[in-house]
């Protein structure tokens, strides 16, 4: 395998991120992880938390309710186990959104974490905010989609691989995905299906994200996911600088990717 088309497919999963995210919250997540990941060589749980905290203090926007209300409470003092649990109660157990899968996708990134762990350490991601299961199987689903992609699978071999052992709701939107794009809300395997409709249908990465934006409108739930699963299939080279141009933080982007591909140089 190409060592150079690889570090580009690995580049392309944050900004193809980036390139989906309208409204910019979850790059601002992403590209946290991204670093922290970068720096640390593995996934610090509390580290991570410790960054998302910090961007919260800094005027956090477009977090989703159910981060959003994590974060108010552990800038309140709450203990993490604890905020996660109070806000899984407070939303009567509707914690199943899309925001873990939108800002875990750079653990895809990381060489250092073997693919059979990668659902693992996308759960232990989710659940610092997140307590549904299917955000984490989501999340799952995802990184493992991208570090599919990222290695030269073709599609249908990175679905395929990605459907195995998850709930039988993200199993079904991945499938669904086939026929049409579903919903546009941000439960997510609702998500999902539609990112995968449009990543299927599509003939390369411009056709992929301007499909999933024009559906979405301002909800942002399915282009975001798109553009980062569309990044891994085409990669970096294949998303044009007028695709990122309203990223405001794209030279952190920029930056943090290349540091996670750098990695994959020495991994093989």
């Amino acid at each position: 395998m190409d060592d150079e088309a690889l570090q580009d497919r690995c580049r392309g999963v944050l900004l193809g991120l980036a390139a989906g995210d309208r409204n910019g919250g979850p790059v601002r997540m992403a590209v946290r992880l991204a670093e922290g990941l970068a720096e640390r060589g593995a996934l610090d749980p509390a580290d991570v938390l410790g960054r998302y905290l910090r961007w919260w203090h800094e005027g956090a926007f477009d977090t989703g309710p159910v981060a959003g209300r994590a974060l108010e409470l552990l800038a309140s003092g709450v203990p993490s186990d604890e905020a996660a649990a109070r806000v899984h109660r407070e939303l009567g157990g509707r914690t199943a959104g899309c925001n873990p899968a939108h800002r875990s996708a750079p653990l895809a990134m990381l060489a250092a974490i073997p693919e059979g762990d990668l659902p693992r350490h996308a759960a232990a991601e989710a659940a610092l905010k997140h307590l549904h299961p299917l955000a984490g199987d989501v999340a799952a689903v995802v990184n493992v989609l991208c570090r599919s992609l990222v290695r030269g699978s073709t599609w249908e071999a990175a679905l395929a691989r990605a459907g195995q052992g998850r709930e039988t709701a993200t199993r079904e939107a991945l499938l669904a995905g086939r026929a049409g794009p579903g919903g546009r809300g941000g439960y997510a395997p609702e998500a999902l299906r539609a990112a995968v409709f449009f990543v299927t249908a599509a003939a390369d990465f411009t056709e992929a994200l301007d499909g999933s934006t024009e559906f979405a409108g301002p909800a942002n739930y399915c282009p975001v996911l798109a553009g980062a699963i569309a990044g891994a299939r085409w990669g970096a080279s294949a998303i044009s600088g007028k695709a990122l141009a309203h990223c405001s933080v794209r030279d952190r982007v920029r930056a943090a990717a290349d540091q996670l591909a750098s990695g994959w140089a020495s991994s093989r």
